[in-house]
């Protein structure tokens, strides 16, 4: 072997003649080579990588970056401080980045979720790849030197590297799977002439809103939902709850800005307001009409979808046929007063004194931060319990709509991350939402499907507001069976009352 090659302006030579100097040059280029990866990844991806795409990348970046750190240093041990310089610059980058995901790790379910689908899968896509990277850099440069290792660590170091590779490979190729959703087929199991069922993307501004559309035919009116949160994703749920009202409506289900598939568009968040939400609403609105020709569309919301649908038909009732709410909203603050005062008593009564304990020192609603929410809000199943059993949806309900192929991989890993970050950023601006106050007012049509098992903290508000309102005309059904996602939970209901009740009545 040659003792004159040169590796990044290093001389290569017998680890005898290697001088001092020459060594700290390769440890200060494989630590500055490191650092500025994860410089890039926390300008990039701040909150880990959230695309199929950036996750390909960072696993190829970070297996080159390793190798050349493994091959520099010439030694094994950079398989422990590659990552370690990688995981303290990039949360030094990252500082400014404000969300659950990678705030301060807490103990607790929202905590346990945030660490995981968030720290922990990236140290997947980048810590991993960085370590197996500098352990088959580490190898090459010992085997041009010609040191021999015992059988027992060539036979102990190549299987594990094997099996990492193959981890490696098989999440790539998972992460490489597009999102795609089923065509609408007639009887003879091909796709129905003038049907309508894809995944679209419509650009506004700095951002891309991602949406679904499935219909049997184009020439149905339109129906745009809106999910629930904020930071809520229903494709899965729309998709295999509801395909009936596709033969009656064209349905567009719209991932809002921070969720499920569009969480990539959350940052800034400086920019997520009530007012970017409605504008975001008009643009889809505004999208669907021109393309499929129609003069106003329907527009449903749930839950927090059912906040920002009535803001929308307040400000621009032109663009719609009528409003559809389903889980309404009708105060945040006044609900979240409710479920805290509930889930206290439900605590006390059961013995709970750790969560009796939780709650007293958070003290009630509203809350500067996401966590102390999950103290108050997230017993709701055991608070107000009600039989799931007769339900379409089942007692998992979002969760049991995950896996489907709407999603990407990255998607499904990351729908409750997005959740929460998106939550954080939009949920303090809505403590001052009352429509008791705000409206009672409708220039449309109004229609309300709620269900029987509601929780107290969104059925007393509502029962207080649903007199008040003055429109050309208003329903309300009661599904029994239901909670607070009627529509999924009983499909075949809220289907025969869109097209008896809804279509008829407006069309």
């Amino acid at each position: 072997m040659s003792t004159h090659e040169e590796v990044m302006g290093i001389q290569q030579v017998e680890p005898a003649q290697l001088s001092p100097s020459v060594r700290v040059k390769a440890a200060v280029v494989a630590v500055v080579a490191v650092a500025a990866w994860a410089l890039l990844a926390g300008w990039w991806t701040p909150r880990g990588p959230l695309t199929a795409a950036t996750a390909i990348a960072s696993i190829i970046i970070s297996l080159g970056v390793g190798g050349l750190a493994g091959y520099l240093v010439r030694s094994r041990w950079a398989i422990l401080w590659a990552p370690a310089v990688f995981v303290t610059v990039l949360e030094l980058a990252r500082l400014a980045t404000d969300g659950p995901m990678v705030d301060g790790i807490l103990a607790s379910m929202y905590g346990a979720i945030a660490f995981i689908t968030g720290r922990g899968f990236q140290a997947l896509l980048t810590l991993v790849p960085l370590a197996l990277g500098a352990a088959l850099g580490a190898g090459v440069s010992r085997k041009r030197r010609f040191v021999q290792s015992s059988t027992w660590s060539k036979v102990l170091g190549r299987t594990s590297a094997v099996a990492v590779a193959l981890v490696l490979s098989v999440l790539t190729w998972g992460l490489a799977r597009p999102a795609s959703t089923a065509p609408i087929v007639g009887a003879d199991g091909q796709p129905l002439a003038g049907s309508v069922a894809e995944l679209t993307t419509i650009p506004a501004g700095q951002h891309d809103l991602h949406v679904m559309i499935r219909g049997h035919s184009l020439d149905n009116p339109v129906l745009l939902f809106l999910a629930g949160g904020p930071g809520g994703s229903e494709f899965g749920a729309m998709r295999r709850h509801l395909p009936e009202l596709e033969q009656y409506f064209t349905v567009a289900t719209w991932d809002q800005r921070g969720a499920g598939t569009a969480y990539a568009e959350l940052d800034p968040t400086g920019t997520v307001t009530v007012d970017s939400y409605l504008s975001d609403t008009y643009e889809v609105t505004n999208y669907l009409r021109e393309r499929f020709g129609q003069e106003d569309i329907y527009l449903l919301g749930q839950s927090w979808g059912t906040t920002l649908a009535v803001m929308a038909v307040q400000k621009r009732p032109e663009l719609y046929r009528a409003f559809i709410g389903t889980g309404q909203m009708v105060s945040q603050l006044a609900t979240d007063e409710i479920f805290y005062r509930d889930t206290l008593t439900w605590a006390e009564q059961t013995g709970n004194d750790a969560l009796v304990a939780q709650l007293q020192e958070a003290g009630p609603p509203p809350y500067a931060q996401m966590f102390p929410y999950e103290t108050a809000l997230s017993h709701e199943q055991d608070v107000y319990a009600y039989d799931h059993s007769g339900n379409s949806e089942g007692s998992g309900q979002m969760s049991e709509n995950l896996l489907v192929s709407e999603y990407t991989l990255i998607d499904q890993i990351h729908i409750l991350g997005a959740f929460m970050d998106t939550f954080a950023a939009m949920y303090p601006q809505l403590q001052g939402v009352d429509f008791r106050n705000t409206a009672t007012e409708f220039a449309v049509p109004v229609y309300f499907v709620q269900g029987a098992h509601e929780a107290d903290g969104r059925a007393q508000p509502f029962a207080q507001w649903y007199p008040m309102i003055d429109a050309p005309s208003k329903d309300l059904i009661v599904l029994n069976n239901s909670g607070h996602r009627p529509l999924w939970e009983q499909p075949d209901e809220f289907v025969d009352y869109m097209v008896g009740t809804v279509l008829a009545q407006t069309t």
